[in-house]
């Protein structure tokens, strides 16, 4: 057995050792000292235990000091401990109907990803169109936007990446080659822009879904919601694609190696196969009947359905199911959406609204360029689904007392969570490009702030001159 010595000085061991307790016992010191305040003026006692858990659970979420499923059920469980909401209330909210429709989104995305169907359409798509070192960007960058309509974003940008890393090392590019650069980019980019434009482009969407109607009891159609992020997302796409054409100055390249590349992989999957194909059908009847019938039958029932029709086509094993669905993150909704709703109903939300953010009355524009750039900002230094949950129940509050529809609230904080582009830990899509070894922090971190401030602008444009055409 080898022993290895730590020559460090005994203070960095220490502090090493020891951070991690610290943290643990300043958050215990903080949790309890909102528990006994009694500077919070009118609130309620409910009210003042629910912003006690909200801290608690947001700095957990945020400093991921423990597994975020875990935070999410530990909301679950202290909300009745402290007299919140009663035990079946707590866990009647956790089961939302939009945590089973997400359930149900990522075992569909799971099935297209395992038949091989996605890895198909895309070298198809870069076959197709990948002729010229500009049309080869191009069609990563499209193909990962509009996959990303239909699946996760993390899910296609995982597609991707082998494909674009085969292409990258067939060109023998150097970590130091801006085009090498700029195709793992596109591929971040791509699925970050087209992540925004459905409900299954990220978990976020139907958590704020869930969070509303919990709160409000109204609710934004996957339809509506479709016809303001698709052409959103279009403009966010093609805004996108030019400023990384413009950033990075690539010389000209020879694709001939990589294009023959593509199409070896191409042979070696062969012809599709029918599970390929009776997958594409369900996936396709499925958004067609999230679009067309989703209001009347219930986005979570159509989901569901469409899980148990590819058991019993057997499209899908339950292991596969295990290892392709991230059940944390189911875990971690379910507690947002029930604390979200114990905000609303104790008051907690309504006095943070009034008593810190705004104490007086604002114009809605300018609320909500506030509320989509501070979402923007939170979603850098954590994950989308957090900053959704931590801003959301609050936001709505602030949205009330300025008269502003709860769905232009609810679509503000989802729509603009998902629009971080400049650090690896905003999205999984950026933390995949940033794990090829081609890209270096400050290489995202520049042409990422530039592009996340375009889309802001994008955003407001939206919202002020499109949204009202096309009311939700």
């Amino acid at each position: 057995m080898r022993v290895v010595i730590d020559k460090r000085p005994i203070w960095v061991i220490l502090v090493e050792k020891t951070i991690v307790p610290g943290i643990y016992i300043l958050l215990c010191w903080i949790f309890f000292m909102i528990l006994s305040s009694d500077k919070l003026g009118a609130l309620r006692i409910e009210g003042r235990n629910t912003l006690a858990i909200f801290f608690l659970c947001v700095t957990l979420w945020i400093g991921q000091l423990i597994p975020i499923g875990i935070t999410g059920l530990l909301a679950i469980v202290l909300l009745p401990l402290l007299g919140v909401m009663s035990t079946s209330d707590a866990y009647s909210l956790f089961g939302n109907q939009a945590v089973f429709f997400l359930i149900g989104a990522f075992i569909l995305g799971a099935a297209i990803q395992i038949s091989g169907l996605a890895a198909r359409i895309a070298l198809f798509v870069l076959n197709r169109f990948g002729n010229t070192p500009t049309t080869l960007l191009l069609s990563i960058f499209f193909f990962t936007s509009i996959m990303s309509w239909g699946m996760p974003e993390h899910v296609v940008a995982a597609i991707a990446f082998p494909i674009v890393l085969e292409i990258v090392r067939s060109m023998n590019l150097s970590t130091k080659d801006n085009f090498a650069k700029i195709l793992f980019l596109s591929l971040a980019w791509g699925s970050i822009t087209g992540g925004v434009a459905t409900f299954l482009g990220g978990a976020r969407t139907p958590l704020a879904i869930g969070i509303l109607q919990e709160t409000t009891g109204k609710t934004i159609s996957f339809l509506d919601w479709m016809k303001f992020g698709i052409p959103a997302s279009i403009a966010l796409a093609v805004t996108g694609f030019i400023a990384l054409k413009l950033y990075f100055n690539f010389k000209d390249v020879n694709l001939s190696i990589a294009k023959e590349s593509i199409q070896k992989m191409i042979r070696r999957q062969g012809l599709m196969t029918l599970k390929e194909k009776i997958i594409a059908t369900v996936t396709i009847l499925t958004i067609g009947a999230w679009i067309f019938e989703g209001h009347k039958i219930g986005l979570a029932n159509i989901a569901i359905m469409s899980v148990v029709a590819l058991f019993v086509l057997q499209l899908i094993r339950w292991r596969d199911v295990q290892e392709n669905v991230n059940w944390g993150v189911i875990l971690m909704y379910g507690g947002a959406i029930a604390l979200g709703g114990a905000l609303e109903k104790s008051g907690a939300s309504r006095y943070v609204a009034q008593n810190i953010l705004f104490s007086q009355a604002l114009n809605p524009l300018f609320i909500i360029s506030i509320l989509s750039f501070f979402t923007m900002l939170l979603t850098a230094v954590m994950s989308n689904a957090a900053a959704v949950a931590a801003l959301l129940p609050i936001a709505l509050t602030v949205g009330n007392s300025a008269n502003i529809d709860p769905k232009l609230i609810a679509l503000t904080i989802a729509f603009t969570s998902g629009l971080d582009f400049a650090l690896p830990i905003g999205t999984p899509a950026s933390a995949i490009a940033y794990s090829s070894g081609y890209l270096k922090i400050r290489e995202m971190l520049v042409p990422g702030l530039i592009m996340s401030f375009l889309a802001w602008l994008i955003f407001m444009l939206f919202f002020k001159y499109y949204l009202p055409v096309i009311p939700l």
